[in-house]
């Protein structure tokens, strides 16, 4: 980052006894923000402008405002006040200035490498009769982005202040749109439901392209992120990042009648009970480090929005406002595993099954082989130095699997109680460390609480002390944490791959929720799916099992699709002689980190495609999920195509002079690119 944005110094328009209004607009002057504060309440209201042609030759062109998220309530609920209510507006003590920043990083494990974003910034201190007698003010911070703003709140001591600890109980933060729009979102479980009590777990069902006042199935509202369509304004995606230790996780309530969503914080049953369900946080500060920063503000609460899908398949938000907490111990690489596990299940975490899907990564040339739960019982640690051992003369890295309880589940794959404290955490890591082991997979979190977020980033701050990457699954959704903590792999927070083997109706739905993740889930971070199936029937033995309804190509085309730097691939020994030696070629080269991703086309559930560069060379992967065939035409004037894939052949490549290829892709098929 070039500068380290000081939100003391970025404060608009003069104070006055009547309603104050304040208004910023991106770097770019076509994403605006209205802040208002009237009658003791802070609202604000966003969109992006049009540009309105000129009837007259010669005339000036003007702009158009197209509002996207009406207005919206902000505050918080404490310990220390209402602070919804009563605010009055005081001015900070440094000059006032608007101000233009470049942040600039880059990112290992993400939809882009090197990041450069511009933006705006205001802050509004505000305060009220119950935060003066405790001699407290709070800060709303706004982030401008072109296409993209995220808010934030911070609660600071004024002089003579004796209060230096409070807890936020609830935020009256809200996002209000029209009632006519319709949404893409998943709802939020009960609390310890589900198998073995691990709800939620991020892997409900979601509502396509439904009503926005729809009630969720449990009545507790969505999980992040949401995805919603205005119609012909365009589209909105709704989500929070920075979310470490120092808050909770939330999600969205129902909408009202009116189209008011507000932030929900964690329901009291989840992680079995214990826990607060707001956030603990502390005013005293411990020195001008990133961790610091972080602890000081909320999490960010993040909209971007836009006449067409491009902005929010293409956005960096979720790590623009975030920081590093701490330094890599070593250089973490992306890696393509084998995976036993999800065709030949509990019964191939043996020794011997092990060691046949090691000699499947070596064939392939990857980096890893993921060793699932139940490898303390059948395996045993001295089987598993063997392995570890046997890998390292294949020169493929293992992974090792780990449920994460503690007393928050009842799962009861093992290895248990290895993660849930951080002794009993670094001698595993340790005994990991020693042994060449790359990652863990952690398994089966308990929720939202704040209890649970100094889980996981206690988890990730001890395996980066032995350096080893952390992939977690039936879990929440990563929030940031690709840029916040460098051995941060993916997490699953999805209705995942899993569900193929386990249900016929989930491999008749597959090419649907694979045109729906890069425009939701995916879209805000890094997604453990764990897909690219080729076999025809989901099960270890040849004709039994579920029938996968997509072709081979499809599958291949989720390879690119689907972001994660750590990816878990469904292929298994048949497939090095049964599936054509194209395929197989071309799942030896995909890569898992990407340093440049575009959106090209597509809508939620239907079809999409998406580009994807790494390093010189670009990768395009189109995925039909609709009943009629996709009809594309691509431009590649200018590129060496190598390959191109279409439903199950390779097929010859015959653009026009203008350098236009088209193609057409049948249903539950995809398209590649090379």
């Amino acid at each position: 980052m070039k500068k380290l944005i000081s939100f003391s110094l970025l404060l608009m328009l003069p104070f006055c006894m009547m309603a104050q209004e304040f208004r910023v607009l991106s770097p770019d002057g076509l994403t605006y923000l209205n802040v208002k504060l009237a009658d003791g309440r802070l609202t604000y209201n966003a969109g992006y402008r049009t540009v309105v042609k000129p009837k007259k030759k010669g005339a000036v062109a003007d702009t158009l405002d197209v509002p996207m998220i009406l207005d919206s309530p902000l505050g918080l609920y404490t310990s220390v006040g209402d602070l919804s209510k009563g605010l009055e507006y005081q001015p900070l003590p440094k000059e006032v200035e608007k101000m233009n920043y470049t942040n600039e990083y880059t990112l290992r494990q993400g939809k882009q490498s090197k990041v450069s974003s511009e933006e705006n910034a205001l802050v509004l201190s505000l305060t009220n009769p119950e935060a003066k007698a405790k001699k407290l003010v709070m800060w709303v911070g706004f982030r401008i982005f072109n296409n993209n703003i995220a808010y934030a709140y911070r609660i600071v001591q004024a002089e003579g202040s004796q209060t230096s600890a409070f807890v936020v109980t609830g935020e009256a933060s809200g996002f209000r749109l029209p009632t006519d729009a319709t949404a893409f979102i998943c709802p939020q479980s009960d609390p310890m439901i589900g198998w073995m009590q691990t709800k939620p777990s991020y892997e409900e069902g979601y509502i396509w392209d439904e009503p926005i006042t729809k009630r969720s199935g449990y009545g507790h509202g969505w999980t992040f992120p949401c995805l919603f369509h205005e119609g012909d304004k365009g589209w909105v995606l709704i989500s929070e990042t920075g979310v470490s230790s120092s808050y909770c996780g939330s999600h969205l309530s129902d909408a009202t009648s009116d189209g008011l969503f507000t932030i929900a914080f964690p329901m009291e049953g989840e992680n079995n009970g214990f826990g607060s369900t707001g956030a603990q946080m502390g005013l005293a500060s411990c020195g001008n480090s990133p961790y610091d920063w972080m602890t000081q503000w909320t999490p960010y609460r993040t909209i971007t929005f836009g006449p067409t899908l491009k902005p929010i398949v293409e956005t960096t938000i979720t790590w623009d406002v975030v920081h590093q907490l701490y330094e890599p111990s070593i250089d973490y690489k992306g890696s393509r595993n084998t995976w036993s596990w999800i065709l030949w299940q509990d019964a191939s975490i043996n020794y011997d099954d092990q060691v046949k899907f090691i000699d499947l990564a070596a064939s392939l040339g990857w980096e890893g082989c993921l060793i699932d739960g139940g490898w303390y019982e059948n395996i045993g640690r001295n089987g598993m130095e063997k392995l570890f051992a046997y890998c390292k003369e294949k020169g493929v890295r293992p992974w090792v699997w780990y449920n994460s309880n503690g007393g928050w589940n009842n799962a009861p794959q093992t290895a248990r109680q290895c993660m849930h404290n951080s002794i009993v955490r670094k001698e595993e890591m340790k005994w990991l460390h020693d042994n060449g082991v790359a990652g863990i997979k952690v398994d089966f979190f308990g929720g939202d609480k704040q209890e649970t977020m100094r889980l996981y980033e206690g988890l990730l701050s001890d395996a980066n002390d032995f350096g080893i990457q952390v992939i977690c699954h039936g879990c929440t959704l990563p929030r940031g944490w690709e840029k916040m903590y460098p051995n941060y792999c993916s997490s699953e927070a999805v209705l995942a791959s899993e569900n193929l083997y386990f249900s016929q109706g989930f491999c008749d739905m597959e090419a649907r929720h694979a045109c729906l993740h890069p425009f939701v889930r995916n879209a805000v971070g890094s997604m453990e799916y764990g897909g690219t199936v080729l076999q025809k029937r989901l099960h270890k033995e040849p004709g039994k099992g579920n029938t996968r309804r997509t072709t081979d190509v499809f599958e291949l085309a989720t390879a690119i699709v689907f972001q994660s730097s750590g990816q878990n691939f469904a292929l298994t020994p048949r497939n090095l002689t049964e599936q054509p030696q194209f395929e197989i070629d071309f799942m030896k080269q995909v890569p898992t980190t990407w340093d440049e991703t575009r959106f090209i086309d597509g809508y939620p559930g239907k079809y999409v495609v998406l580009a994807r560069r790494h390093a010189d060379n670009w990768y395009i992967a189109a995925l039909n999920a609709q009943q009629e065939p996709l009809n594309l035409t691509l431009n590649i004037n200018g590129y060496n195509v190598k390959t191109l894939l279409v439903d199950e052949a390779p097929l010859p490549m015959k653009p026009d002079k203008k350098g236009n290829l088209k193609i057409t892709i049948q249903p539950s098929s995809g398209a590649v690119l090379y």
